[in-house]
């Protein structure tokens, strides 16, 4: 089944389906950011409904589909409509307007990443990891209005926001009523989820393993 899909409603309004890991995985699951921003574009200028339900996966590949939807003329509503975790957080941010159900979550956290080599291989990668960082710490700033120093404290904790805190925090604009969950991801590798999503998380997709390898310049790295 096709987790990501784009359709166009009418003439004016359009849906965006984003329920699976971002980035390809080796078993080839995943949105690719190049078929994102492709369907994207076939769009027009239409408004946008981005339904997420996503435990991240590469970050680069969530940045660029981040940055699409910042450059997309119409207007963007995200709906977090179960989970937005790691670099799917990011790509919430993009939303003209954010709105979450009241079971739904939020997790924001450090990038991670392996590396093989050499200590000058190990030492690029903390270094690219604090630049990527950096650059993330932007964007909820920018999107929340928290104190940068608040948003590092926040991702280095791993922390899972429910709909209300979000909202309370500036990472979110609305709470909804609940809404049942569409698809789920097992074998999350982060180390705070939530019990009651491991429960949930794992009755479908335990093929996937919630985490997507990245290829980045020196041997081998993953960022999450």
């Amino acid at each position: 089944m096709n987790w990501f899909q784009i359709t166009a409603k009418n003439d004016s309004e359009a849906e965006v389906l984003i329920y699976d890991q971002i980035g390809k995985s080796y078993s080839g699951d995943g949105l690719e950011a190049k078929t994102f921003v492709e369907s994207l574009q076939a769009l027009g200028n239409r408004a946008l409904n981005v339904r997420i339900n996503s435990p991240g996966g590469a970050v680069f590949a969530g940045i660029a589909i981040f940055n699409a939807l910042r450059r997309y003329p119409g207007n963007v509503i995200v709906y977090v409509d179960g989970l937005a975790a790691s670099i799917a957080s990011l790509i919430v941010m993009a939303g003209d307007r954010i709105i979450m159900p009241n079971n739904a979550m939020l997790m924001i956290h450090d990038p991670s990443g392996l590396v093989l080599g050499g200590s000058k291989d190990m030492r690029n990668m903390a270094e690219s990891l604090e630049r990527i960082k950096s650059s993330m710490v932007s964007v909820y700033a920018g999107r929340t209005g928290l104190p940068r120093a608040r948003i590092e404290t926040i991702m280095a904790a791993e922390t899972w926001l429910t709909a209300q805190e979000a909202k309370d925090q500036g990472f979110a604009d609305e709470v909804t009523e609940s809404i049942k969950m569409a698809a789920t991801f097992g074998d999350m590798p982060f180390h705070k989820t939530p019990r009651q999503l491991l429960g949930d998380f794992a009755a479908h997709h335990h093929q996937h393993r919630g985490s997507s390898l990245m290829r980045a310049q020196q041997n081998f790295d993953e960022t999450y």
